[in-house]
């Protein structure tokens, strides 16, 4: 059978049989691949560990009709355990892995941009990053909002969505698309503050020295609107965003925006 090796991120696995798993890749090449692990739930086995979610590997695969078979697997990055001792980082980890994993729904499609996005996150919550620890939330929404970008759908941040003018005042509304003027707001639309709105474009374009200088009120904010954005566009609620919480063991709400 023919084989290909590629780096990859464990997005999530799924029990076959008494001894398999079917491990869900997102690839640098590949794009999303679906590929059978053998024996890996053995005690013996010589490389479950190195398939946990989260963990950035070196694989090598034979290619099937309809399931991959995984040959061999290095580990390049194992931020499966540094994730699994803190759960805010885990519980961010979970929402950014099935987001991924609801993006790139074409199997075998090349999605470089989503594979280095990924990585960079789960690399900033897992290792840090030279200017120090981020909030896991921050680091969460700002994915969030850049995969979704990727994937065409740019959320609106400095003219409005719906009619592309100017807005004096800065409504957000998910269901348009981001910021809406006063004339185009539909009814639920939420006013944002100046700093929320800044904080927003920040995350957008990685400007970490912007949100440092954010209340925790405006990160909350953000938050909410980045999950109400989210789940609108994808048409359906991400399952791990309610284990989300504040990084003091307190769930975060889900949005009521």
């Amino acid at each position: 059978m023919p084989t290909y090796r590629d780096r990859a991120v464990v997005l999530r696995t799924h029990k076959l049989g008494e001894a398999d798993r079917i491990i869900t890749l997102l690839t640098r090449y590949n794009g999303k691949v679906r590929a059978v692990a053998k024996g890996v739930r053995r005690t013996s086995s010589k490389f479950g560990g190195r398939l946990e979610p989260f963990s950035h590997v070196d694989v090598q695969l034979y290619r099937g009709h309809s399931l991959d078979t995984i040959a061999q697997v290095e580990t390049v990055a194992g931020y499966s355990k540094p994730l699994r001792s803190d759960y805010p980082r885990f519980t961010a980890g979970q929402v950014m892995v099935e987001t991924a994993d609801r993006l790139v729904s074409e199997e075998g499609e090349p999605a470089l941009q989503q594979y280095h996005l990924l990585i960079g996150a789960l690399n900033a919550l897992g290792a840090g990053t030279n200017d120090g620890p981020r909030p896991p939330t921050l680091i969460l929404d700002a994915y969030l909002l850049r995969a979704l970008a990727l994937a065409g759908y740019a959320p609106a941040l400095s003219t409005c969505a719906r009619c592309g003018g100017e807005c004096l005042e800065h409504w957000f509304s998910p269901a348009v698309g981001g910021l809406v003027c006063a004339t185009c707001r539909p009814s639920g639309a939420h006013l944002l503050d100046e700093s929320v709105w800044r904080l927003l474009g920040a995350l957008m374009t990685g400007d970490w020295a912007v949100t440092r200088m954010t209340e925790a009120a405006d990160r909350a904010q953000a938050h909410e609107l980045v999950d109400a954005f989210t789940t609108w566009q994808l048409e359906h609620a991400l399952r791990s965003l309610p284990l989300l919480d504040d990084g003091d063991g307190q769930p975060i709400a889900s949005s009521s925006i």
